[in-house]
């Protein structure tokens, strides 16, 4: 059975959580793991991708995020792969470390911001990597450190999950303690691994309860929430595979779009897949980019072949492309 598509979108709650190859180990030692949080550190700060939780573990990794312009995707290419290449050089070794794919949870966020905060930063105590909470405060590869003030991580969100727990910074590091404390006998969270309403409403057993009582109930493993977010996720994401399906059936291909993007800029084709810096073609390239990205679902490696870039310039057009004043009456005009 085909694996469903991943849902992304701007703004974003995503839960992500990666695995060595076979639950092999991704972290040999602390040069490893400070490797690995220095390439987080730089992807996420180029990428403008906040973080709100982030856990290192000895064979898998879990991270809060909000995705921005640029797609979850491109992020987390960017980090496994550089990474995954890095760790091979440094301990000779060939071929895949992480598993083939990732797994990522779009997450509701008044539900479940929180609750993930507290789960993901609990893991190394739940996993016996420190022995406490105390611990836990001064543990180097986890943001709970940061939260508690005790190690400074530029990248790291700290200000955005604190606000939730207090107006003054001291008392919601208290209030956030506390809240950590009360979870640490929690153990397993099941109803944190996604699948909507199936899960969150306490098992199969309370949803077929509600379900003989007349209610609908919408699930879906890529996604943690209600029946009702479940079901705003699931629309919005079809009225976006709506759009592409509607527009690859009158014929609009990435190169069709770049002879029409071409013709409204008044620029040629060639222009365009050069690196020519002339305003008019470079703002009209970045509106291609944008486009064939967001509209087409063309790749920024696609992209990058089509127009001579490199993948980074192509994905950083593609979020510059977002920010540009009249886009909506340009997709009007170019798409038809």
């Amino acid at each position: 059975m085909p694996r469903k598509a991943r849902i992304d979108t701007p703004g974003a709650l995503q839960h992500i959580v990666f695995r060595g190859i076979e639950r092999r180990s991704i972290f040999e030692d602390d040069a490893d793991r400070d490797s690995f949080v220095k390439r987080l550190g730089d992807v996420l700060l180029k990428s403008n991708t906040p973080c709100y939780a982030w856990s290192l573990m000895t064979n898998h990794v879990h991270l809060l995020l909000r995705t921005g312009t640029i797609p979850l995707a491109t992020i987390m290419g960017r980090l496994l792969t550089g990474f995954a290449q890095q760790f091979n050089r440094r301990h000779r070794r060939h071929g895949q470390l992480f598993q083939n794919r990732y797994k990522s949870f779009l997450c509701e966020e008044d539900l479940y911001l929180l609750e993930l905060v507290r789960y993901i930063h609990l893991n190394p105590l739940r996993a016996g990597i420190v022995q406490d909470l105390t611990a836990l405060d001064h543990y180097g590869y986890c943001g709970h450190g940061g939260l508690m003030g005790r190690t400074e991580i530029p990248w790291q969100d700290t200000e955005y999950v604190l606000r939730q727990f207090g107006i003054t910074e001291n008392a919601a590091r208290r209030n956030y303690a506390e809240f950590v404390a009360n979870g640490k006998d929690m153990g397993k969270r099941p109803d944190l691994a996604g699948g909507g309403l199936v899960r969150s409403a306490g098992g199969w057993a309370e949803i077929e309860k509600v379900r003989a009582e007349g209610a609908r109930i919408k699930g879906d493993e890529r996604i943690l929430g209600s029946s009702e977010f479940v079901q705003q996720v699931l629309k919005a994401a079809g009225e976006q595979m709506d759009r592409k399906a509607l527009l690859a059936f009158q014929g609009l291909t990435v190169e069709k779009l770049l002879e029409r993007v071409a013709a409204h800029f008044n620029v040629a084709t060639s222009e365009l897949r050069s690196t020519s810096k002339v305003r008019r073609v470079s703002y009209a390239r970045t509106v291609f980019c944008h486009l064939a990205v967001r509209v087409l679902g063309a790749s920024c490696a696609e992209l990058a072949g089509m127009l001579g870039l490199s993948a980074s310039t192509a994905s950083k057009a593609v979020a510059k492309g977002g920010d540009l004043d009249g886009l909506e009456d340009l997709k009007k005009k170019l798409l038809g």
